[in-house]
C-alpha cells in the first residue's frame, strides 16, 4: 500500500471510526494514485470528471474562464482534501471547472463506479460518502454567503483563519480573483491588516 492510499483510508477512518478492516480493504482495491507537476491539470473543463481525486500532497485551484478570457479562481485544494467538482461528478456531467496544480501533486483516484458499488455494498462506507457530500455543501454555502454578507477584508480575514496552511501558497492574482477584487484592493486589505498588527504589537509594548 502506498503512502498515499494509506493517507487517504486514515481520513476514511477519520470520519467513521467504525469502518472495518474488510471494508477498507474492498474500497482499497479500486484506488490508484496520480502524481502531477505544477501547473499540470486534474481536470479539464467540458469533459466528465471519471473518478474524485482525493490530495495527499501538494495544492490545486479550481477556476473558469469568463466571457471576457480571465482565469476566475473559485477554490482551493490542499492535502486531506478532495479534487473535484461535486454535483458534475456525482451527475457524471462534463465540469465547468478547470482543477490545476499550484504545486507538485500526489492525488488517489477513487472511481465513481468504484466508489458507488463500495456505498451499495456496506452501509458505513455509504455514510462516509453522505458525510462528505454534506461537508461539500457546507462549503458551497458558505462560500455563497460570503459574498451576500461580507465585504472583501472579511473574507480575506475568514480566508486566512479557515486555510491558515495554504494562503502564504497562493498567489495574489489567484487569491484576489477568489475574492472577488482586483489584485491592487488585496494588496492594499493586507498592508492594512499589517499596519494594524504592528500598532496592536507597539500599544502592548509601551503598555
Amino acid at each position: 500500500m502506498s503512502d498515499s492510499i494509506k493517507k487517504y483510508l486514515d481520513s476514511v477512518k477519520v470520519i467513521c471510526p467504525k469502518v472495518t478492516h474488510l471494508e477498507l480493504s474492498y474500497l482499497e482495491k479500486g484506488l490508484t494514485v496520480s502524481t502531477f507537476k505544477t501547473k499540470q491539470f486534474y481536470i479539464q473543463a467540458n469533459k466528465v470528471q471519471e473518478s474524485v481525486g482525493f490530495v495527499a500532497k501538494g495544492l490545486l485551484r479550481s477556476y473558469y474562464v469568463n466571457d471576457e478570457g480571465k482565469e476566475i479562481t473559485v477554490r482551493f485544494i490542499a492535502e486531506n482534501d478532495f479534487a473535484t467538482n461535486y454535483v458534475a461528478f456525482i451527475a457524471l456531467e462534463p465540469s465547468r471547472f478547470y482543477i490545476q496544480c499550484i504545486e507538485p501533486c500526489e492525488i488517489v483516484n477513487i472511481p465513481y463506479l468504484h466508489m458507488q458499488d463500495s456505498y451499495s455494498k456496506f452501509y458505513l462506507l455509504e455514510r462516509y460518502g453522505r458525510l462528505i457530500a454534506e461537508e461539500v455543501l457546507k462549503q458551497h454555502q458558505k462560500r455563497i454567503e460570503s459574498f451576500l454578507f461580507e465585504n472583501a477584508e472579511d473574507r480575506y480575514l475568514d480566508f486566512i483563519k479557515t486555510f491558515p496552511n495554504i494562503h502564504d501558497r497562493v498567489s495574489l492574482s489567484y487569491l484576489s480573483t477568489y475574492l472577488g477584487i482586483v489584485r491592487q484592493s488585496l494588496t492594499r486589505i493586507r498592508k492594512k491588516i499589517s499596519q494594524n498588527k504592528n500598532d496592536t504589537f507597539v500599544s502592548g509594548e509601551n503598555f
